[in-house]
Formats: C-alpha cells, sequence, structure tokens
C-alpha cells in the first residue's frame, strides 16, 4: 500500500473516530445496554437473512446491466457482488475496481465497459431511493410520530436538489452513449497534448466505457426489468431496516424506512472504513429527530444495524475470495494501480456519478 494510500485509510480512521464520539455524545449507557439485551433474536435473524437475499438481487440486477455486453452466469455475478462489497468494508474504494475486474477476467469483458455497468448501478439505486423517498414525502401518509418542524422543509428540499442531480447525471451518461463519437472527438482534443504512450489507454478507456453504457438503448421491456429489480432490491433494504426496529420496540410503519435510507444515503457517503461513523450518527439522527426515540435506543439500533447488514457479505467475501483466487494485498494493489485504459474513464465516470449522492450530502 503506497504512502497516500495510507493517508488516505488512516483520515478515514480519523474521520470514522470523530463521528462515533459524535454519536456516542450523550448516550445513556445503561439504557444502550439494556436495549441491546432486550433485542427481539427473531427479528434480528430476519434481518440476516434479508440481507443475503438484498445481496442475491443486487447479483441479478447486475447481470441484466451487463446483458447487452455479455451474458455472465449467476453464480459468478454473486461470487463478484459478495467479494467486491466485502474488499469495500475492508480495503476503502476496492468494490468499485475488484467487480468489474472479476466479471472482465472470466467473460472477455473490457473493464473499463464493466465499470460503467457499476455507475448505471449506483444511479438507478440513487433514483429508487429518491423516488422511494418522494412517495414518503408527497403520497404516503406521515407517521404519527413524524416530528413536525423545519427537519421536513430541509428534507424535501435536499430530496430535489438530489433527484435533479441525478437526472442531470443519467442524461450525460445517454448523451455519452448516444453520441459517442462527438463525445470521443472531444476527449482526443483534450488527450492531444499527451504523449501517445498516455492517450492511447485513456482513449481507449473511454471508449470501452461508453461501449458499457449499452443497456441505456435496451427494449423497454429490459429497462423495466431493471427498475422492478431496483424496486426490489430498495424493499428488501428497507424492510431489513423495518425488522430491525421492531427488535428494539420501534412500532414504526413500514413506509418510515423511507426517510431512514434517505439519511443513510447520505451517511454511506461519507469516506470510512466499512461505513463506520457515517452509517451510525446518520441512523440516530433519523430515529431521534424525525422520530422522537430516545437515543440509548436509537443508538442500540444503529449499531446492530450496521453489523447486521455488514455481517452476511462479509462472511460471503471471505467464503468466495479464494473461488477467485485474490488475496487483501492483491485487492489493494489493484485499488492503487487500476487496470490500463480504464483508470482515467472510471474516475471521470465515478466522480460524475458521485455528485448525485453527494448533492444530497450537501443539502443536509
Amino acid at each position: 500500500m503506497t504512502a497516500a494510500a495510507r493517508w488516505r485509510l488512516a483520515g478515514g480512521g480519523v474521520l470514522a473516530v470523530a463521528l462515533l464520539a459524535l454519536f456516542f455524545r450523550g448516550v445513556d449507557w445503561s439504557a444502550l445496554v439494556a436495549a441491546l439485551r432486550s433485542a427481539n433474536p427473531g427479528f434480528l435473524l430476519g434481518v440476516v437473512l434479508l440481507t443475503i437475499v438484498t445481496y442475491l438481487i443486487r447479483a441479478w440486477r447486475w447481470g441484466y446491466l451487463l446483458a447487452p455486453l455479455a451474458r455472465i452466469p449467476f453464480v459468478d455475478l454473486f461470487s463478484a457482488t459478495a467479494v467486491g462489497f466485502m474488499t469495500g468494508l475492508i480495503v476503502p474504494r476496492a468494490g468499485e475496481v475488484v467487480r468489474p475486474y472479476l466479471v472482465g477476467r472470466r467473460h472477455a469483458l473490457a473493464v473499463s465497459a464493466a465499470f460503467a455497468s457499476i455507475i448505471l448501478e449506483r444511479l438507478v439505486d440513487l433514483i429508487t431511493v429518491l423516488l422511494l423517498f418522494g412517495a414518503y414525502l408527497y403520497v404516503l401518509p406521515l407517521p404519527a410520530a413524524q416530528t413536525r418542524g423545519p427537519l421536513l422543509g430541509l428534507l424535501k428540499a435536499g430530496g430535489a436538489v438530489a433527484g435533479l442531480a441525478a437526472v442531470g447525471v443519467l442524461l450525460v451518461l445517454l448523451a455519452f452513449h448516444l453520441r459517442g463519437e462527438r463525445a470521443m472527438a472531444l476527449v482526443d482534443r483534450c488527450l492531444r497534448p499527451l504523449p501517445a504512450r498516455l492517450a492511447g489507454p485513456v482513449a481507449r478507456g473511454f471508449r470501452s466505457f461508453g461501449e458499457g453504457l449499452a443497456v441505456l438503448q435496451a427494449p423497454a421491456t429490459h429497462l423495466l426489468a431493471v427498475f422492478g429489480q431496483s424496486l426490489a432490491l430498495w424493499f428488501s433494504i428497507d424492510m431489513t431496516m423495518y425488522l430491525n426496529n421492531r427488535a428494539f420496540g420501534l412500532d414504526l410503519p413500514f413506509h418510515s424506512t423511507f426517510l431512514l435510507i434517505a439519511f443513510l444515503t447520505v451517511g454511506v457517503a461519507v469516506p470510512t472504513p466499512g461505513m463506520v461513523g457515517g452509517f451510525h450518527e446518520s441512523y440516530l439522527l433519523a430515529l431521534t429527530q424525525a422520530y422522537g426515540v430516545d437515543k440509548g435506543t436509537a443508538a442500540a439500533a444503529g449499531i446492530t444495524a450496521h453489523a447486521l447488514s455488514n455481517l452476511p457479505v462479509l462472511v460471503l467475501g471471505l467464503l468466495f475470495l479464494g473461488r477467485e483466487g485474490l488475496t487483501f494485498g492483491k485487492v489493494a494493489e489493484m485499488t492503487e494501480r487500476r487496470p490500463p485504459g480504464g483508470g482515467a474513464a472510471a474516475r471521470v465516470a465515478g466522480a460524475v456519478a458521485f455528485c448525485g449522492i453527494a448533492a444530497q450530502g450537501a443539502a443536509r
């Protein structure tokens, strides 16, 4: 691991510690321990099982996003998904590199093209979360426990900004794919001052990335299937949060998780190892500020949700790691030294897609 990577990891660790200190500030430890001891094990088992289902749906949908490029067997999709998300918990930014690498290696698929499917996946996730968030705010009845005040107005404004950003990113990606020659002509002009040994791989990476967006031109039935899979995915995630809350005696309606997930989307965008700190603080804020849950119970629910939503993929990823022939040292090296031609395109596309999530965080 390079010195720069160590500094990034150390910075993320410091940020995680700071957020955890904020999370635990003012928590009644006796109430926290009592809440953890009283948690319903049946509901917690449901959280674990549904988390596994969530990753199965992720792999299934990813296959549809890659279908215009290659037909990938489900076992390969699930293996790459489990390993990718597991390594992302341990080595920062690893998942976005590992998953395209694994499917590209097995199926002669350009890594940059496979990476484009990851960008689309993130964008579809963000749009789905925003649609459910919008349904919570404007369509479904607000839970009786919903706190009134300035929070709701801020949430509406944040959702609107994030929605516009997501649509903007989608239009940019669509234009890049449909007007690929014009886009590449612009890229070539920008790369002209660079030496050929650098400009060539970068240009090839951008072309492969554009090819990876082919699903945007798929038949309407295919796109509807992807949207349906996304709804199934996020309903599964929402159900894990609902069961987790029920385990701690929180009798909130199912659609209250649409608001909770919106908070968590912001929290997990904070660059900390394993989403530590950001996840916890956003969970705590959602329960205490939006629903008036006492801090001890909310803290216990947040700690448990983080642990149980990560433990299954950690175990599955370790089980599949040997199948994929990877070690954590190789994962760290891959993260620092992206594949030739794919790195530049991936970084640019990743920065564009991240704007949609960052906009939601800025609204806070």
